[in-house]
């Protein structure tokens, strides 16, 4: 049943008594809002980034001469089902860091084999003779091994791109000193002992090469491949002093800054008669720079050159143990950003699958009070949303953890500010002219960067499924 105005609804038989609402609202005036717009988000990562002025359009990071080389992790092609290893990605392999005869790369390329394994699967035993080398270029690997105690435990996680046995390539003795198991359906490239070493035999460039690496050619390091800083301690009397130097990057990386940009047109016909009363000009650009702000943070998250996704560490990526993002996911993360962590960064929908893990164990994090506003934290770090970080067709997404600052040597924002008809910092607005047509145009312009001072100053929780449970 429909409830009707009995004043507005008077049948032909009973004429109105008074003026209809319709009619009177011909004659009032209508209170406004301005132009609301569904894409405006948190934008938690331009509030909290500390942003640097970049004068000079590039921001140089400095850091100590490192020995590490690659990015860490194996990159293959496929045709169809068949996976093959790109020849030159085989120098990510400790004893071929370095070797560069191509003939002989793509030749010991061709001799791995490649096998697939089900969940639940060995692909190796602990205690049995280890003689192969395992490319992964699918799925998901834990390493069990016997923990102090005795007990078994999961001494890590391997995914796409990682590998493992390399030592095998120089040591025809080894045995393997835990299990690894699939987790996952793994595709994985294997070359056994032997197939190296008739290779080996054959080629007398990769004998020089392993017998450098074997003498330690590449020179000493400490743990995170920086050149050493001789320093005595503990001594007594007056021994000689060792003489040291901090050596430098002699390529230091250099971040320019990017623009996101669009030209604003309004018709002056509409910027004379319509401004009433509301700015037509100032509510159109209020809501292009709200949009340039949002590509702002979109590109600084995934961006192929500076966004953060990209430009974390391999050694600073982990995966989910169990698939779904749980406290100790986080705590994995926690232990590579361990010196002063911000926040986290994640998807809506990651923290709502963190937060129903949670709830399966019996444990509800405090929330935390950042900013003015209650946010859910894990440590007492905040766990901020973010919807620039994609959530992919199978459903798995990324957690970032960051350390911000310079003087933190963390991750910084980089942008210039006292641009030319600046608006806002690092965005200015120009006016380009009027057309033949009338049109009036504005080019907008954002300029930003992001860079990562040093590796552990950002981690990356990678492959976490948000639809389990759901």
């Amino acid at each position: 049943m429909t409830v009707t105005d009995p004043v507005d609804s008077a049948s032909p038989e009973q004429p109105l008594q008074s003026l209809s609402r319709a009619a009177a609202r011909t004659l009032a005036t209508t209170t406004k809002s301005v132009p609301q717009m569904q894409g405006i988000s948190s934008r938690w990562l331009l509030k909290l980034l500390p942003w640097v002025e970049v004068s000079g359009g590039s921001y140089r990071v400095n850091r100590r001469l490192s020995y590490s080389v690659g990015d860490g992790r194996v990159t293959f092609t496929s045709t169809g089902s068949e996976v093959r290893v790109i020849p030159p990605e085989l120098g990510e392999l400790a004893p071929l860091r370095g070797y560069d005869d191509e003939d002989v790369l793509i030749e010991l390329a061709g001799r791995f084999v490649q096998r697939e394994y089900a969940p639940g699967d060995a692909l190796v035993e602990f205690g049995h003779q280890a003689d192969q080398v395992f490319l992964i270029a699918h799925g998901k690997i834990s390493k069990i091994g016997t923990g102090a105690y005795g007990d078994q435990t999961v001494l890590g996680t391997l995914a796409d791109g990682d590998y493992f046995g390399e030592g095998v390539l120089t040591a025809d003795d080894g045995i393997w000193e835990y299990t690894a198991k699939a987790i996952t359906a793994c595709t994985v490239l294997s070359l056994p002992r032997n197939e190296f070493q008739g290779l080996l035999d054959r080629s007398e460039t990769l004998r020089a090469h392993l017998e450098t690496t074997a003498a330690g050619a590449a020179g000493a390091a400490n743990d995170h491949g920086e050149a050493l800083i001789d320093v005595a301690s503990g001594h007594d009397g007056e021994p000689q002093l060792p003489g040291t130097f901090v050596d430098y990057d002699s390529a230091p990386r250099e971040y320019e800054l990017s623009v996101a940009q669009t030209v604003l047109r309004v018709h002056s016909r509409v910027a004379d008669l319509y401004n009433q009363p509301m700015n037509q000009i100032e509510q159109q650009l209020r809501l292009t720079v709200e949009a340039l702000r949002e590509r702002q943070e979109h590109e600084l998250v995934n961006n192929g050159d500076f966004g953060l996704l990209h430009n974390a560490d391999f050694s600073q990526r982990v995966s989910t143990r169990t698939g779904p993002p749980t406290p100790d996911d986080l705590d994995d993360l926690l232990a590579l950003v361990w010196k002063d962590p911000g926040f986290f960064l994640a998807h809506p929908k990651t923290i709502a699958a963190f937060g129903r893990e949670c709830s399966r164990r019996g444990i509800y994090p405090d929330a935390a009070d950042f900013s003015g506003q209650h946010v859910p934290a894990w440590r007492g770090v905040p766990i901020l949303p973010c919807n620039k970080i994609p959530v992919t067709e199978t459903r798995t997404s990324s957690i970032l953890l960051m350390r911000t600052g310079e003087q933190a040597q963390g991750v910084v924002g980089l942008h210039q500010t006292g641009l030319p008809d600046e608006y806002q910092p690092g965005l200015n607005v120009r006016f380009m002219g009027i057309s033949e047509q009338a049109i009036m145009s504005y080019l907008v312009s954002a300029y930003y960067s992001a860079a990562v001072l040093v590796p552990d100053a950002l981690a990356v929780l990678e492959n976490a499924e948000i639809g389990r449970g759901d």
